[in-house]
C-alpha cells in the first residue's frame, strides 16, 4: 500500500509538471545556438586567412616621403659647383675648371705625337667651348662662320673672272687647306681619342651650358662625324658668283646644298679623303 501510494503521488507530480511547462499562447520562442565546441588539441593550426591588400591610394599614403631633387642652377653657377670635383672619367685625373682649361688643353696637344703642329692652327682661347659649339652646328648640318675652334687660314679663294659677274674656282683653291688637314691627319687616331676621353667631362659641361642638359655630347659628336661621312663627292669645275663680299656657287642646287657638304667641296677631294679617313677611325672608337 505504501509503494502504491508513492507511485500514485509520483505520477500526480509528473502530470503537474508537464502541465506547468506548456508554451503559453502568443509568446515568442528565443532559440539560443549552442556554443561552438572548443578545440581539444592545442597543436591544431588556425584556419588560413586571406589578406586583402590595401588600395593603391593607401599604399601611396604610407610610403616614405622622398626629398625632391635640388633645382639645376644656371650654367654660370652650375660651373662653379662642378669645378671642385671635376675629374676625367677615363683616368681619374682632376681637371681644371672650364674657364681655365685652355692651358691644360694646349699642353696635352703638345704632348701628342705630331700634335705640336696643331698649336699654330687652333684658336687662342675658349677651345673647349668653341669646339663644342662647332660640333653642335655640324650635327645640325650647319657650318658656323665665327667663333671657330681653329684660326682662319687667311687666304682668299682664288677665282678667275669669266665675265662681269661669273667666276671660276681655280684648281689650286683647295690647297689653301692642305696644311691644316695634314696637321690633323698626322695625329694618331688612338691618341686623339685618348685626349678626348681625358677632356670628356669638360666637353660635357660646355655642352650643358648650351642648354642640352641630360644629353650626352658623345651622341652629338657622333652625329656630326656621320654628317661629314655621309657627304657625297661633287666634281668641278665650280662656277661662282659674287653678289657681295663672299663667293657663292653659281649652281643654285649646289649653293642650297648642305653647309657641311659645301665646305668639303671647298677643301677639295684630296683633303676630304684624308679628313674622312681620320673621322671614320675616330667614330669607331667613339
Amino acid at each position: 500500500m505504501i509503494i502504491a501510494g508513492v507511485a500514485i503521488v509520483s505520477l500526480a507530480a509528473l502530470v503537474f509538471l508537464m502541465l506547468g511547462s506548456s508554451e503559453p499562447s502568443g509568446s515568442t520562442t528565443l532559440v539560443i545556438d549552442p556554443p561552438a565546441p572548443r578545440s581539444q588539441s592545442p597543436e591544431t593550426a588556425p584556419a588560413t586567412r586571406a589578406v586583402t591588400p590595401p588600395p593603391s591610394s593607401a599604399i601611396a599614403a604610407i610610403e616614405p616621403a622622398v626629398e625632391p631633387e635640388p633645382a639645376i642652377e644656371a650654367p654660370a653657377q652650375a660651373e662653379s659647383a662642378l669645378e671642385p670635383s671635376l675629374a676625367s672619367t677615363e683616368t681619374g685625373l682632376e681637371l681644371p675648371s672650364l674657364n681655365d682649361s685652355d692651358g691644360f688643353v694646349i699642353e696635352r696637344l703638345r704632348a701628342l705625337r705630331n700634335g705640336a703642329a696643331l698649336l699654330g692652327l687652333i684658336a687662342d682661347e675658349q677651345l673647349i667651348r668653341k669646339f663644342v659649339v662647332f660640333v653642335d652646328n655640324i650635327s645640325r648640318h650647319e657650318f658656323p662662320q665665327t667663333d671657330l675652334p681653329y684660326r682662319p687660314i687667311g687666304i682668299d679663294m682664288p677665282a678667275r673672272e669669266l665675265d662681269q659677274n661669273l667666276f671660276l674656282m681655280e684648281a689650286d683653291a683647295h690647297s689653301r687647306f692642305d696644311g691644316f688637314i695634314d696637321a690633323m691627319a698626322a695625329v694618331e687616331t688612338e691618341q686623339a681619342f685618348a685626349l678626348y676621353g681625358l677632356l670628356r667631362p669638360l666637353f660635357q659641361q660646355a655642352y650643358a651650358e648650351l642648354g642640352y642638359r641630360g644629353r650626352d655630347f658623345d651622341d652629338t659628336l657622333r652625329e656630326a662625324i656621320n654628317n661629314v661621312l655621309r657627304a657625297t663627292d661633287t666634281e668641278g669645275p665650280y662656277q661662282l658668283v659674287k653678289p657681295s663680299v663672299m663667293y657663292l656657287f653659281a649652281d643654285s642646287e649646289l649653293e642650297n646644298a648642305d653647309a657641311v657638304h659645301k665646305q668639303l667641296i671647298r677643301i677639295g677631294p684630296r683633303n676630304s679623303t684624308l679628313l674622312m679617313g681620320r673621322l671614320a677611325e675616330f667614330v669607331v672608337l667613339l
